[in-house]
């Protein structure tokens, strides 16, 4: 079971429904779908020449997953200037070379709507971009516009305390 320091009634987990994408003190419009946090650090192997009967393991160099968003494709122009800024159609010297780096964070919600988990999102920029889903005239379905953000890292912003839910 969970344990919370402030909120001690509580037993559950947050839910993975309740969240935010912000850019600066703005939230992106209409996020539904976020992929998950993931990094990986290498394993180097190495051997001591007086125990070599079995490999000693070190950390590596890290890497961190791209991070996907969904959302319904709505007026919102935000995901199409993102990729725009990395690489617009009408040619390279369009290209934003200062700001095609954007800071974002990532915001866990508990039921009430309250900021629980806050992840800072480093040095993100579109390597992938869906501006318009298959469409199908059969299909009972929303139109997706889909982002994929390359980035430098994320780290949990340790200052956001649990708030007393009583």
């Amino acid at each position: 079971m969970a344990e919370f320091p402030v909120n001690t009634h509580r037993h559950d987990p947050y839910k993975n429904y309740k969240f935010l994408i912000m850019e600066g003190n703005n939230a992106v419009l209409g996020v539904s779908k976020v992929s998950a946090l993931k990094r990986t650090t290498e394993v180097v192997k190495h051997r001591d020449g007086g125990s070599n009967s079995y490999d000693h393991k070190s950390p590596g160099r890290t890497t961190y997953d791209a991070i996907s968003f969904d959302r319904g494709l709505t007026h919102d122009p935000k995901f199409a200037e993102w990729a725009n800024s990395v690489h617009p159609y009408n040619d390279d010297n369009s290209m934003d070379l200062v700001n095609y780096k954007r800071e974002l964070a990532l915001v866990v919600l508990n039921e009430r709507g309250k900021p629980v988990h806050r992840y800072s999102l480093h040095g993100c920029w579109v390597s992938e971009y869906t501006a318009v889903p298959d469409l199908d005239a059969n299909a009972n379905a929303i139109a997706i516009e889909h982002i994929k953000m390359e980035v430098d890292g994320w780290e949990r912003d340790k200052s956001l305390s649990e708030e007393y839910e009583g």
